[in-house]
């Protein structure tokens, strides 16, 4: 299998890394962290400016109708530079929308598009994995609409969000609704990555099918919620990679580079070869659900996500090692891409989830 990027792909990627690299500077992220906003505003309308934000929306919502391996590129280089805006949550939100729901629903993506909204989910409920059944219901009143009963897991950026998809469990099926956070009770829940999260407690909040309820449409969300985090992850190890070796290569012990000592080549290796089996997931599994190949798509999305939730922590900590103390101080940039890593890791479900989940498909 070939996983080089094609030329339109390989052009978003530059323009994607060019971007996050002058916008998301160390620098940029320090001052972000001591304004207290929840966002990073001047960097999200830099990314609508640059089409970004629309690449992946269908053209009816302004965008370019682009698919799940450019949406893996784009959040693959939010990851490789921890940007503090909520392009996972957003661009992973649209994209099953713009699938599932209907002309209407496409068309009223538009303004993420140019920046104007941002949109969250909630694929996973509390104390979940992604794959367990939906912690919400969703009952039909008397007009023909939903309305949403339950608790949702912690959601990023809920309080920012124009709307929140969630999956609910409803009759015989599961389905997809759009609701406003508005409308529901909502408790602030402050994540490890300095991003503002929230649970949403639904008692009769008016939801908007998306999609039919026959499990369909929540399973899309799952996969596509899936690829996009093990994308970002491998971004995530890729920038710490990269600082990791730069550092390598200027600290000096007994007039020497760290980089010249073959016990630390050999950790160092480790953390690459890390990053190169994540990469092989990450690419074959977008390209699976890009080419509509679902079932073979959740095996590559499992070993990506088990790969996510161990073998990236552990490569994490070999970048901390190689580093000494100053690798776990939160006044060097390492400590952000930890953060980040272990976030998405509880996001996928964890290790032990990871291995139900790769065993139910063998």
């Amino acid at each position: 299998m070939d996983f080089n990027l094609d030329e339109t792909q390989d052009d978003l990627r530059g323009l994607a890394a060019d971007l996050f690299g002058r916008e998301a500077a160390t620098s940029r992220l320090e001052a972000h962290e001591e304004s207290g906003a929840p966002y990073d505003a001047g960097l999200w309308s830099a990314l609508a400016r640059a089409g970004l934000l629309g690449a992946c929306l269908p053209e009816e919502a302004g965008g370019a109708g682009l698919g799940p391996v450019e949406l893996a590129v784009i959040l693959r280089e939010a990851g490789a530079h921890v940007a503090p805006v909520p392009v996972l949550q957003s661009l992973v939100t649209a994209a099953t929308v713009a699938r599932y729901g209907s002309g209407g629903q496409r068309e009223a993506l538009a303004p993420l598009a140019e920046g104007g909204i941002v949109l969250a989910s909630a694929p996973r409920g509390p104390g979940r994995d992604l794959g367990a059944a939906p912690a919400v219901t969703a009952r039909q009143d008397g007009g023909g609409g939903w309305t949403l009963h339950g608790r949702t897991g912690t959601v990023p950026y809920a309080a920012q969000a124009a709307k929140v998809l969630i999956p609910a469990v409803a009759g015989d099926g599961t389905g997809l609704f759009l609701v406003e956070p508005g409308e529901a009770g909502m408790t602030p829940v402050p994540l490890s990555t300095g991003e503002p999260g929230a649970v949403l407690t639904l008692e009769g909040t008016p939801g908007e099918q998306v999609g039919p309820v026959d499990g369909e449409a929540a399973a899309g969300l799952r996969r596509l919620t899936t690829a996009g985090t093990i994308a970002t992850v491998s971004g995530v190890l890729a920038g710490a990679l990269a600082l990791t070796t730069g550092y390598l290569k200027t600290r000096r012990q007994f007039d020497r580079a760290l980089a010249e000592f073959q016990a630390v080549t050999v950790q160092i290796a480790d953390v690459y070869i890390a990053g190169r089996a994540l990469d092989v997931a990450v690419w074959s599994g977008a390209w699976r659900l890009a080419e509509g190949l679902v079932e073979e798509a959740d095996a590559d999305l499992a070993v990506g996500a088990f790969t996510a939730s161990e073998t990236v922590l552990e490569a994490l900590y070999t970048c901390q090692h190689l580093h000494g103390g100053i690798g776990v101080d939160v006044s060097y940039p390492l400590h952000r891409y930890f953060a980040w890593a272990k976030h998405h890791a509880h996001l996928l479900g964890g290790v032990e989830a990871q291995l139900d989940t790769i065993g139910a498909l063998v």
